[in-house]
């Protein structure tokens, strides 16, 4: 864990891991629990593909070293975090990341990769902001709220086809508002389909979106 501060003055913990010289660098966003062993993993994995990765603790917002069940009960205290929490202020939690990451080098390209609630926060960094170089988001939802303004990066969304929480027609709706970002739909997958801590973990679907995800980042990661 290091310690960053935004441009607010909040003071917030981020899990780095991957070497600060790699050639392309990623701020992974947290699902509505925090910063778990899976989110954790995630960057392990992103590292050994050669990025240098932070990812924020956001709820740090509201009460720091918060890590939560992957259950009922955790996604009811995440969701009660989350409303206590500003969209703007996140994106600036996410902005000192970028920064930290370009620190010693302000051309580093830098992606965002979401999951869940930080796939949400991913688009909105990609629609809202220019601190990053390339967006990806897994099952974010409340995207199809937010379509009406295009990425100011290159984009790249995961859905599951039986996600209870996103409907069908809300991936529709962002394929139709923003024919220039490419969307993904699992038909045998739900929400957090990606995550093997949860019962809707879906090993092919998330194999596949996993390797779309590193193979765009790598992509558009690079150097003009």
């Amino acid at each position: 864990m290091i310690r960053l501060k935004a441009a607010d003055g909040h003071e917030f913990e981020a899990w780095e891991t991957g070497s600060p010289e790699s050639p392309r660098s990623i701020v992974v966003v947290q699902e509505i629990f925090g910063l778990t062993g899976h989110i954790r993993e995630v960057c392990s994995e992103l590292a050994q593909q050669g990025f240098h990765v932070l990812a924020p603790a956001l709820f740090d917002r509201v009460k720091p070293h918060t890590v939560l069940a992957y259950n009922e009960a955790g996604l009811k205290e995440g969701l009660e975090f989350r409303s206590g929490i500003s969209p703007d202020l996140i994106q600036q939690d996410l902005a000192a990341c970028a920064e930290k990451l370009r620190e010693n080098d302000d051309q580093r390209p830098v992606g965002v990769l979401g999951f869940c609630w930080g796939g949400l926060i991913a688009w909105l960094a990609a629609t809202r902001t220019h601190h990053f170089n390339a967006a990806v988001g897994w099952y974010g939802g409340g995207i199809a709220n937010h379509c009406d303004t295009a990425p100011h990066c290159p984009t790249q969304l995961h859905f599951g086809g039986e996600d209870a929480s996103i409907p069908p027609a809300d991936v529709q709706k962002i394929r139709a508002a923003r024919s220039e970002v490419e969307v993904f739909l699992y038909d045998q997958a739900g929400h957090g389909f990606g995550c093997p801590e949860r019962s809707s973990f879906n090993q092919d679907a998330r194999d596949l979106a996993w390797s779309r995800s590193v193979a765009f980042l790598k992509h558009h990661l690079k150097r003009a």
